[in-house]
């Protein structure tokens, strides 16, 4: 498990995709991408996961360490219930946290994520908050 201070200071590392062609993510895409960040000493994973029967259902998450779930926006999923009993509605934000890891989320700031209903800038604000550089181009096929 991760503290609090790791987890911060990795998800607040500069960090690239090693792979720069677009990213394909039609209906039912699973693909994972791999990070490194800007000085090379750590590596990470990019997940995506697009539904297939919602088509605005997305989900875009950032590993460090290969395992551990630093972020994850979940956009027009389930609505999430915490570890606390507090309820976030069907799009919303996992970050982690130590002892709870990525169990809890929380509602977007929409001064960080401005349209989120959008899954081309809700990648872009995404991988901002991420602190990932220049990403590749988004391919999401039929919106």
């Amino acid at each position: 498990m991760l503290t609090q201070t790791e987890a911060d200071a990795l998800l607040g590392l500069p960090k690239e995709f090693l792979d720069r062609t677009p990213l394909l993510v039609p209906p039912g895409a699973d693909p994972t991408r791999e990070l490194v960040s800007a000085e090379g000493r750590e590596s990470f994973l990019f997940d995506v996961h697009r539904g297939t029967l919602r088509l605005t259902k997305i989900k875009y998450q950032t590993r460090g360490r290969r395992i551990y779930v630093l972020a994850r926006i979940d956009v027009d999923g389930a609505p999430h219930t915490n570890p606390d009993g507090g309820k976030v509605g069907p799009t919303h934000l996992h970050v982690y946290r130590e002892g709870f890891e990525d169990k809890w989320a929380v509602e977007l700031d929409p001064a960080i994520f401005t349209t989120p209903t959008d899954l081309g800038q809700a990648y872009v604000d995404f991988c901002r908050f991420c602190n990932i550089s220049d990403p590749p181009p988004l391919q999401a096929g039929i919106l």
